[in-house]
């Protein structure tokens, strides 16, 4: 090709690696304290959100852009963070979203109408947004051979906080008020900033060799490229409703905003569970999709039964869910991964599939506020979540491991061939 591109393979001595027995400032408590900052400022919205609608007059369509916006910046950030970080320094982009993640917390404590609500999500999204897509890089150049179970503890980090949000802020608020609630995440926002400022820009020893970049533009013109962007998104979109939705559904039916906001946590604690659980139990098998069809059948079920009898078992309904979510965003990424033997086309490949899913994701808080309001309830939500889990695990067929150098061989070949 004109561009010149070349793929090289990666070995260990070809990752930047730390000193031994020093994982070059990006320390785990460091790790854990980044990856517990980033889900919180959304989940704890959900059990907050009947309150935060009645003193700002915000209807549920409006309110939905609450938790869309976070899975927008998601989408558009795993274009174009790596860019960003090249151009202007990792620590220095790390830094400055930290800053607009406390930022924008901080300013949830004082808003007075929907505008200040909305520019303030905004502004944190995009701190949020930019600190999930270069940490795999982070933890990557800290850890050396601890990478891969760092990213493991970074991973339950994530969902941990998620968990803790729903968790926390209604204790919060249930002393101050909502806005106490939802701005009390800016502590951990500002302790992880002075953390990152003090360790994250110790020197790290670096080999000489160096693999060219992929360019992503590569895979938009890649079938199984798209096919697995619409199978992470639309299954995973399940995710981004629950957390935008779950509280204010069961509080609809008679539940207290602690008890609505438990449920969320016990979700974000059952995905964690699973996210680790399922990829282990399938390790040894090269093709995934009776895992996939496992995981899935049991986000459908939760769902189902979201939509059919949501008072009978509400914990029942939230823990499938959870595990199907869960065990599914692991194995999907997985199965993207495993579509090429060399790791930086891999990785470039999923972060195509994350760019285009989070932004599908994105869609359903929006399309459950909206049908909200057209029928009065979840329940055509809801199904419409089972709905998409049974046409995509028709899709689940395609993905078979004898498939992935098959779709992947021709790019492979164009690659190469520089």
């Amino acid at each position: 090709m004109s561009q010149g591109i070349r793929v090289a393979r990666h070995t260990d001595k070809t990752c930047c690696t730390a000193r031994a027995g020093e994982p070059a400032g990006y320390g785990w408590l460091l790790v854990v304290l980044l990856g517990l900052n980033l889900r919180p400022f959304m989940t704890s919205v959900g059990p907050l959100l009947d309150e935060l609608r009645t003193a700002l007059s915000l209807g549920f369509r409006p309110a939905a852009l609450l938790t869309t916006l976070p899975f927008v910046l998601m989408g558009v950030m795993a274009f174009a963070g790596s860019a960003l970080s090249r151009r202007l320094g990792e620590h220095r982009v790390m830094t400055g979203a930290l800053g607009l993640l406390l930022l924008g917390c901080l300013s949830r404590g004082w808003v007075q109408d929907n505008a200040g609500l909305f520019a303030g999500t905004v502004v944190a999204s995009v701190g949020v947004a930019t600190l999930q897509a270069l940490m795999p890089g982070v933890i990557k150049r800290g850890f050396g051979g601890q990478a891969v179970l760092m990213m493991g503890v970074y991973s339950a980090a994530l969902v941990g906080g998620g968990a803790l949000g729903a968790l926390v802020s209604p204790w919060f608020a249930a002393w101050g008020g909502w806005r106490t609630g939802l701005a009390v995440w800016s502590g951990p926002a500002l302790l992880a900033l002075l953390l990152w400022c003090r360790q994250g820009k110790r020197p790290t020893e670096v080999s000489g060799s160096q693999v060219a970049a992929v360019p992503m533009r590569f895979f938009f013109s890649n079938i199984r490229a798209w096919l697995l962007a619409l199978y992470f998104g639309l299954t995973n979109s399940g995710y981004s409703s629950l957390v935008a939705w779950l509280p204010t559904f069961y509080r609809e039916h008679g539940m207290g905003r602690q008890a609505a906001g438990n449920l969320l946590a016990l979700m974000a604690l059952c995905q964690a569970g699973a996210a680790l659980v399922f990829p282990a139990l399938s390790r040894q098998q090269a093709d995934r999709r009776q895992m996939l069809w496992l995981v899935m059948g049991l986000q459908a079920a939760g769902f189902a039964g979201l939509a059919v009898a949501p008072s009978a078992t509400p914990w029942l309904w939230i823990a499938l869910a959870g595990l199907g979510l869960g065990g599914f965003f692991s194995l999907s990424i997985i199965v993207t991964l495993e579509h090429f033997s060399e790791v930086q086309p891999a990785g470039v490949l999923a972060a195509f599939v994350q760019g285009v899913g989070f932004l599908l994701s994105s869609c359903s808080p929006w399309l459950l506020g909206w049908l909200r309001d057209e029928t009065g309830g979840f329940t055509a939500g809801w199904s419409v979540h089972v709905g998409l889990i049974v046409l995509m695990g028709m899709l689940t067929r395609v993905f078979s491991a004898g498939s992935y150098l098959h779709s992947m061989h021709g790019w492979q070949a164009r690659v190469r061939a520089g």
